[in-house]
């Protein structure tokens, strides 16, 4: 056996050794879950994760030089691992909201966490300030909206905040419906009320109905109005789960103008993930001629596609910006590592945002057809529409 094959066969040994300790470890952190469950605790304890990060490199002895800051990664992976699994079995970490039930934001959640405890906040701020504090796990909040562009308060939050991270990123296609009070008609609305992204989306029918639009706080805000106020004249946009629970009837359905109208959300929390398909930068340069370009060179020097670049005013920096980068790629590989130590060489600050897989789910439509449907009998709606 020649001394590639004898280090392999070591490696096996000692990986059979680690899949027995591993199962062992997992039992342990189910027994962990269960008393944090019990007790109402949240499953980040950050303090506690790096207690253990810290006594775990000691033990490493006279290795710690060598082997020390490879084992401190492991270690994280292992408590990473560890914090999904206890996640999933407890199901009831509190994830934080922008709005009222039905507004997208609230569907989404219940899309990727239908089991765990919700709450709404007023604004994108106090979704931040919920997770950064611990008060929830997580947040959701809309980033990008493929017909309306993106929400670029959430980006600069995401950049004031060097404690937030992005989870996962969820494309939720989008549907947006005309909402009355029960028997209100179409000729008889006047006013439409909603987010102004969703007046967006939909500004060439609300032209040819020929209404006011005024914004409101989201979608779902703009339902609950119109429910609340009873008056026929009012008209919200929202979706038709909304509908629902507010009381209001579809007095057309599908009108926005993208067939594939489509909003990205990101679940925000305290960390990344050890591992995914894609990943996020935020970065500065220099104010000086090439800067940019550099990074583009080294990017692409690399080997990665960078499907997104981005730039926002620095709020206290007149005239200099801040960028936000998406590069596909996985995190954990040894190519990621050398292009992040080569962006911080060319970079004044470089920030990993965040780790995540991109995940799709179909949405079920008002109609199927791209035309929007309206009361057929209003000759004055007909005449307009």
């Amino acid at each position: 056996m020649d001394e590639l094959q004898k280090a392999r066969a070591e490696i096996d040994e000692v990986d059979a050794q680690l899949a027995a300790l591993f199962c062992r470890r997992m039992d342990a952190v189910k027994q962990v879950a269960a008393y944090k469950h019990k007790h109402g605790m949240v499953v980040l304890d950050a303090a506690r994760e790096e207690e253990v990060v810290r006594k775990s490199s000691m033990r490493l002895g006279g290795q710690k030089e060598e082997y020390g800051a490879y084992y401190e990664d492991f270690v994280r992976y292992l408590m990473g691992i560890s914090r999904a699994m206890q996640r999933r079995l407890i199901g009831s970490d509190t994830i934080a909201y922008q709005g009222v039930p039905g507004a997208f934001s609230h569907i989404a959640l219940k899309r990727l966490f239908p089991h765990s405890a919700q709450k709404n906040c007023k604004t994108f701020a106090e979704v931040v300030k919920a997770v950064e504090s611990g008060e929830a796990a997580y947040g959701i909040l809309p980033f990008e909206n493929s017909y309306a562009g993106d929400v670029s308060e959430v980006l600069d939050l995401c950049f004031a905040h060097a404690g937030i991270r992005v989870w996962e990123m969820y494309d939720l296609p989008v549907v947006q419906n005309l909402l009355g009070v029960p028997g209100a008609s179409l000729s008889g609305v006047t006013t439409v009320l909603s987010h102004p992204q969703a007046l967006w989306q939909c500004d060439a029918y609300l032209k040819q109905l020929g209404v006011k639009t005024r914004e409101a706080e989201n979608t779902a805000a703009a339902a609950k109005e119109v429910a609340e106020k009873n008056d026929p004249s009012l008209a919200a946009i929202a979706s038709q789960e909304t509908a629902g629970l507010y009381g209001l009837q579809v007095l057309a359905g599908h009108i926005n103008q993208s067939e594939n109208n489509t909003t990205r959300f990101i679940v925000i929390g305290r960390e990344c993930r050890a591992a995914g398909n894609r990943f996020s930068l935020l970065f500065t340069v220099d104010h000086k001629a090439g800067a940019l370009a550099r990074v583009m060179r080294i990017i692409g020097e690399n080997g990665f596609n960078m499907e997104c670049i981005k730039s926002r005013p620095m709020k206290d920096c007149p005239w200099e910006y801040y960028f936000y980068a998406e590069l596909v790629g996985d995190i954990a590989a040894a190519g990621t590592q050398t292009l992040l130590h080569e962006l911080e060489a060319v970079c004044r600050t470089v920030r990993l945002l965040g780790v995540y897989t991109r995940k799709e789910v179909a949405y079920e439509r008002y109609t199927e057809e791209r035309k929007p449907t309206h009361e057929i009998d209003n000759a004055a709606a007909r005449g307009q529409l």
